[in-house]
């Protein structure tokens, strides 16, 4: 296929590319400009498997041998592919790219929630999460550890930012996500379809997870709450339960992501 040679960092064309460490920027334009970025190779190859469709690729000359299928599939679906000297790519980008290609990726459209959880038995949800990283290692502890799906609520991270598909090794593409609202009105949509909501919290009345693990409800709903102050008040209130992972040592809660594996694994490994 033909290559685009780029010399210029500021070549119009490259536009999906700029600006990419300016979270502010970017988690206002990609949603506007229906786009996402897929960084890796490994990354791109998810995206593709999961039936993502490329918009272009931008990579460094020396990657060209290691992407002979990225390339094919640039191909077919009509993806211009750019190519530049690597001190070019840092002034587009803003970084240094070490981990291969670069992808610009049409995003996709929102299923329903109801579409979402149909048939699904382990749910989560993240209330407010405004680290990305944590959004992507969730997610991938969520794909690793048996949950079916994940409800985002309107202000959490975006799951398709950069860094959290980057950080979630690209299983934010295989992990069935929206995003849920209204905030917490739409988790009756959950109790209708016999979700039980539980809110993972440290209230004097939660419940240890160990014993809630040991005879779960049949669909379950967990709620996860902001780096901080963890879930609002009216997340905990419109819940069933509480629930606490105990802690010792002096230390009364583990990060977000750390806290979201320990209850993926006990409440999803427990299913009958």
């Amino acid at each position: 296929m033909a290559l685009t040679k780029v010399v210029d960092s500021k070549d119009q064309r490259l536009h999906d590319y700029t600006g990419l460490t300016d979270v502010a920027l970017r988690r206002v334009r990609e949603p506007a400009e229906g786009l996402f970025i897929a960084e890796s190779n490994a990354v791109i190859r998810r995206a593709l498997a999961a039936g993502h469709r490329l918009r272009s690729v931008l990579l460094a000359p020396r990657w060209l041998p290691e992407v002979p299928d990225v390339l094919e599939a640039a191909a077919a679906h009509g993806a211009e592919v750019f190519v530049a000297e690597e001190p070019v790519l840092r002034e587009i980008t803003g970084f240094h790219l070490h981990r291969g290609a670069l992808a610009s990726m049409h995003r996709p459209r929102l299923p329903s929630v109801t579409s979402v959880i149909n048939g699904a038995r382990r749910l989560v949800v993240l209330e407010d999460i405004v680290d990305h990283t944590n959004v992507g290692a969730i997610f991938r502890s969520a794909a690793g550890l048996g949950v079916d799906a994940v409800l985002v609520t309107p202000r959490c991270a975006d799951p398709l930012y950069r860094r959290s598909v980057r950080v979630s090794m690209g299983t934010v593409f295989q992990v069935p996500w929206t995003r849920i609202h209204p905030w917490p009105d739409g988790l009756a949509e959950l109790r209708t379809s016999g979700f039980t909501v539980a809110a993972l919290a440290l209230r004097p009345d939660a419940v240890d997870l160990s014993s809630y693990s040991a005879h779960p409800p049949e669909r379950l709903a967990l709620l996860l709450g902001t780096e901080g102050d963890g879930l609002s008040e009216a997340a905990v209130t419109a819940a069933d339960v509480s629930v606490r992972i105990p802690m010792s040592g002096g230390v009364d809660s583990l990060n977000v992501a750390a806290a979201s594996a320990v209850a993926f694994w006990s409440l999803c490994g427990s299913r009958t």
